[in-house]
């Protein structure tokens, strides 16, 4: 969580507009929340969380407003663009890590379904996020296709 905060604080450096800061924001807030709580299990709750059921709610919201400026997306697309928009690829790709490490973590301990649920939409958020600012930066997403060797 950490890890996944400290890029989300370096794609902040990028300058994002008022509406995509404030979201990374309170995602690093959150983020703050669940690695306290994964580094001191059981201690207040018996699943040792506290971050509130339906927190991801939020993060879709957030997808579905920012989904609508955007073109349907209808190929894979490379990790690139803008800087900021290549931060927030990082910062996606980190999200997903942290995601399978906290669901073996889930096996030994129980960790509880927000934590699983949060981390499963925000990775989805920093990807529609990336598209995002590329968009507003007039960078086209660069389209994932096999290039044959000269």
């Amino acid at each position: 969580m950490d890890e996944l905060g400290a890029v989300v604080g370096l794609a902040r450096t990028q300058g994002p507009a008022p509406d995509m800061d404030r979201v990374l924001e309170s995602v690093q807030r959150q983020l703050f929340v669940i690695g306290s709580d994964l580094a001191t299990p059981g201690a207040e709750d018996p699943a040792g969380i506290r971050l509130p059921a339906g927190s991801e709610r939020a993060l879709e919201a957030a997808i579905d407003a920012w989904e609508r400026e955007l073109a349907p997306l209808r190929v894979f697309i490379l990790a690139a663009g803008a800087p900021l928009a290549a931060w927030l690829h990082l910062a996606r790709t980190v999200c997903r890590r942290a995601e399978r490490r906290v669901v073996a973590l889930d096996r030994a301990e129980p960790v509880g379904p927000a934590v699983l649920a949060y981390l499963n939409r925000l990775s989805d958020l920093l990807f529609v996020m990336a598209r995002l600012a590329n968009h507003r930066a007039a960078c086209p997403d660069v389209p994932a296709r096999a290039e044959r060797d000269p």
